[in-house]
C-alpha cells in the first residue's frame, strides 16, 4: 500500500474526503518526526512505538573493491510493533 492508497482507505473508513484524509496523515507525520527530533518517543498503545537510537561510528567494507571504509556515527529511527498489531499479523 502507498501514500495515496493508503489515503483513499483513510477516507472511506472515516467517512471523509480524500483532502481531509491527506491533511490528517501528513499532520501524523510531522507530529511524530518533530517528536523524534526532540529525542521524544511516540508509542500508540497496540500499534507501536516510534524512537530514536544513536549508532556508533564502525569500520565497513566497500562490497566491490574490499577496501575497508570508515561509516560515521549516525541517529536511526526504531519502530517496535505493539502486541496488538504482531497478533493481527500472525
Amino acid at each position: 500500500m502507498n501514500k495515496s492508497q493508503l489515503i483513499d482507505a483513510m477516507a472511506q473508513d472515516a467517512g471523509i474526503t480524500k483532502a481531509a484524509a491527506k491533511k490528517a496523515l501528513e499532520s501524523f507525520q510531522q507530529n511524530v518526526e518533530g517528536a523524534l527530533k526532540k529525542g521524544n518517543k511516540v508509542s500508540l498503545i497496540g500499534f507501536g512505538t516510534f524512537s530514536v537510537q544513536s549508532r556508533k561510528a564502525r569500520e565497513g567494507r566497500n562490497p566491490a573493491t574490499g577496501a575497508t571504509i570508515k561509516i560515521p556515527a549516525k541517529k536511526v529511527v526504531k519502530f517496535k510493533a505493539g502486541s496488538d498489531l504482531s497478533k493481527s499479523v500472525n
